[in-house]
């Protein structure tokens, strides 16, 4: 009788700790989207990837030259939404053959500069499509990063990440775009240095938002609330956001935290109509600041807020219904109310074709909903398995002469949050080097839970254990009476 009443308590506590834990635990984040906005991605990147010539997008300045930016940019789509995987192949092969084309100077001036934030978009992409991002095209794309973070002699900068060599640093200081694409690709390829990551989230304001540029006339500052008149930017905050996501999931202190006030500040800055707009000439709405911030907002568990910018995402896109003189066009996604008006009373002309490429590349991110931290460890949507960098066969790799420098900044009216630009959004492609099988955690300490993490096994412990207690409570009652 004693022991069944022990017996009883101790299941008894165990259940109710059970329950508690369950009760405490963040809700589940990163909810299926929507089946008609998940159809209108693949319809979006279906339409970018008849865009590409030999796995290449090409340049706005010339259609003959590889705009290697957007080309990542592009395969960050295709594999979001597991859209024609023989262009991802294809794509891969051309960026792996020109590593060198993409993060290096040496078609610039001044010669023998590796760029820091073209490099750190590298790794990233090499780290998403799950190829070997220590050898991707000949190049230890990992070790490379990390010889480009701020050591400890640098004060406030300290994490940063910069050009090679560090004299050339400030012919293109790296921005939040540039050092979340380093907190992405290190944390997917073995892991992030704490400093790296404390560089990022001292980019945040106390309100949430996150600054694009850490740099004043006078330099650097060491924190964006010592920034007198900081501009907060959307973009910015959004790749900030699934950086740090991810970050946590890694085990990063203060990771989890920050991204949660980002995404905070974010919900603050949605229009009514669900749309967002970015900062400086992005300001009004636009469907990349949507696409960017929608796709954050998702990877953070802000599912409404997630659907409303999938909606207005939805009502810029081309379809066979609504595209009136661009109906063979059907799928893209314009970067306005304007951009749409015009291309269905006029067509996509070619002077126009760039500005769709990069906003359909951006904007069908917030269809799709897979966070930047899920692209290639996830299931694609459509069932189709990640390209792990065998090159399609009617890949024809070509080395070009004319290396696109990481955005830092843009005057561009169509920014895209990969790093073409400097208010650029993030691509990952698949890459052409020996697969890696990443092995991600449901969740870490202190960190939010990773996309889609279950906790149905949990609940029924703990009802299995509430029900053994509540049964041997019964029985041993029984026994003493």
């Amino acid at each position: 009788m004693a022991l069944s009443r022990r017996l009883a308590t101790g299941l008894g506590v165990a259940a109710a700790t059970t329950l508690a834990a369950v009760a405490a635990a963040p809700p589940t984040v990163g909810a299926a989207p929507d089946p008609a906005h998940a159809a209108a991605a693949r319809a979006a990147a279906s339409w970018l990837a008849d865009e590409f010539t030999d796995g290449v997008l090409p340049s706005p300045f010339n259609p003959e030259t590889e705009d290697w930016g957007l080309t990542i940019d592009g395969l960050l789509a295709l594999s979001a939404t597991g859209v024609d995987p023989s262009t991802r192949q294809a794509a891969t092969a051309q960026i792996a053959a020109n590593v060198r084309a993409y993060n290096s100077w040496d078609n610039w001036s001044p010669k023998d500069v590796t760029d820091g934030g073209a490099t750190a978009k590298l790794l990233y992409a090499a780290s998403a499509s799950s190829a070997d991002p220590t050898d991707f095209g000949g190049y230890d794309l990992r070790a490379e990063t990390l010889s480009m973070i701020a050591g400890a002699d640098t004060d406030h900068q300290r994490g940063r990440l910069t050009n090679r060599p560090a004299a050339q640093a400030g012919l293109a200081p790296s921005n939040t775009f540039d050092q979340s694409f380093a907190v992405l690709g290190l944390t997917r390829s073995g892991g992030v240095p704490q400093d790296v990551v404390d560089f990022l989230i001292r980019q945040q304001c106390a309100a949430g938002g996150f600054r694009l540029y850490p740099d004043t006339a006078d330099g650097p500052s060491p924190s964006c609330d010592d920034q007198p008149d900081a501009t907060l930017d959307v973009d910015s905050t959004a790749m900030a956001v699934q950086a740090l996501l991810s970050a946590a999931e890694n085990g990063a202190a203060g990771a989890a935290a920050a991204a949660a006030a980002g995404a905070d500040w974010l919900v603050s800055q949605q229009h009514t109509d669900g749309s967002f707009g970015g900062s400086g000439p992005t300001t009004g709405k636009n469907s990349n600041s949507t696409g960017l911030a929608g796709q954050a907002l998702a990877a953070a568990g802000r599912d409404p807020e997630a659907t409303e910018a999938a909606v207005a995402l939805a009502a810029l896109q081309l379809t066979a219904a609504n595209g009136g003189a661009a109906t063979a066009e059907a799928g893209a996604i314009a970067y306005d109310a304007d951009g749409l008006a015009g291309a269905v009373e006029k067509g996509l002309g070619d002077n126009s074709r760039d500005e769709w490429r990069r906003a359909t590349a951006q904007a069908l991110l917030g269809l799709a909903q897979v966070p930047l931290g899920r692209i290639g460890l996830d299931p694609t949507p459509t069932g189709q398995p990640t390209p792990t960098g065998t090159a399609s066969p009617t890949a024809s790799p070509t080395a070009t002469g004319s290396p696109t420098p990481t955005g830092t900044a843009t005057a561009s009216p169509t920014p895209s949050a990969t790093g073409t630009a400097p208010s650029e959004p993030p691509a990952a492609s698949p890459t052409g080097s020996a697969p890696v099988t990443p092995t991600p955690t449901t969740s870490s300490p202190g960190g939010l839970p990773t996309t889609g993490a279950a906790i149905t096994s949990y609940v029924l412990l703990a009802v299995l254990l509430l029900g053994g207690g509540v049964g041997l409570l019964i029985l041993g009652r029984r026994r003493a009476n």
